[in-house]
């Protein structure tokens, strides 16, 4: 592996409160399993900036805890030099992707996430902000198996 440039991935959602936070942490995890960390940098960001400051919905960060992730962290909203900053920007829906896109990010860094996991069965991790605690575990599921698959992905792009 390259390690004299890592690769930068930008997780973003709406608020940069659940479904983001969860992504960066989530991939991070796996990479230090797997003893690659350090060939990444990782962030999240959300489209909106209404929770910028913020840290972790606390029902994720309940959510990551019961699973054995930490998950820490304060908010902000995507600015235009994250267009250049980061190699990949995945999204966590198609509202999300669109909004991305109306901001002037380069189409050919961006993906959803599940894009990453053709056989999940769904085309967008569902925001769980407004639901109950079941769509944090969806979330979680989803999130864990994706990431996975994305590392599995960019490691076998390096080799």
């Amino acid at each position: 592996m390259n390690t004299d440039r890592r690769k930068s991935i930008l997780f973003v959602c709406m608020g940069n409160i659940c479904r983001s936070p969860m992504a960066e942490v989530m991939f991070r995890h796996k990479a230090m399993l797997r003893g690659v960390e350090d060939a990444f940098i990782v962030d999240s960001a959300g489209t909106g900036g209404w929770h910028a400051g913020e840290e972790p919905d606390e029902r994720m960060r309940r959510m990551a805890g019961r699973n054995g992730i930490q998950l820490e962290g304060s908010a902000r909203q995507v600015c235009s030099a994250d267009f250049e900053a980061f190699d990949m920007i995945v999204c966590m829906d198609e509202d999300n992707y669109g909004n991305l896109v109306a901001m002037g990010a380069p189409v050919d860094r961006l993906s959803k996430m599940l894009q990453h996991d053709p056989e999940c069965g769904h085309e967008n991790v569902p925001d769980p902000y407004y639901g109950d605690g079941d769509g944090f575990q969806v979330v979680f599921d989803l999130l864990e198996r994706s990431c996975d698959l994305l590392l599995d992905r960019l490691l076998e792009d390096e080799g």
